[in-house]
């Protein structure tokens, strides 16, 4: 099966300038975990309730004055929506993220994969659970990330 098969689509954006409270409020109203960091139509970042958690609220910043720049992930691993599935759940379990940017072949975002959309096709239930056990297990490495300025490159 094709990623773009699986993804989620139209997924939602936000401004790097937007206060991180806006991407919060966002998020719980959609019940989504990750938004797409975009400046003139171009992605510029992600942001996840954990960046927001993790590296703001905990850290004791504002979500009402600060900026989604300052905790947005400007260094993203994604994946093309033509890849099969299996490919991009490799390349989640490695990397150990949750979700990731779903890229048509000219580069624009136009979808995510995430770890729930695995588990609701019945066909991909046990590999959700297998990358699950990778991205959440205790004291692995930090996930490797690619700039945005980089082509996304299929699993070897």
């Amino acid at each position: 099966m094709k990623v773009k098969e699986m993804m989620t689509r139209y997924p939602e954006r936000i401004r790097p300038d937007a206060p991180l409270v806006e991407a919060a409020q966002k998020m719980l109203a959609l019940d989504i975990g990750m938004l797409i960091v975009s400046e003139d139509e171009q992605m510029v970042g992600t942001l996840t309730d954990r960046d927001i958690v993790v590296h703001a609220i905990a850290l004791g910043a504002s979500p009402q004055t600060t900026p989604v720049r300052s905790v947005m992930n400007p260094r993203v691993i994604c994946c093309f929506e033509d890849w099969v599935v299996e490919e991009a759940a490799a390349l989640m379990e490695e990397n150990r993220v949750r979700r990731l940017p779903v890229l048509h072949e000219d580069g624009r975002v136009v979808g995510i994969l995430s770890l729930g959309d695995l588990a609701t096709r019945s066909d991909e239930k046990a590999r959700a659970g297998q990358v699950l056990a990778r991205v959440a297990a205790p004291g692995a490495a930090s996930p490797a990330t690619l700039t945005l300025s980089q082509d996304p490159q299929k699993p070897t």
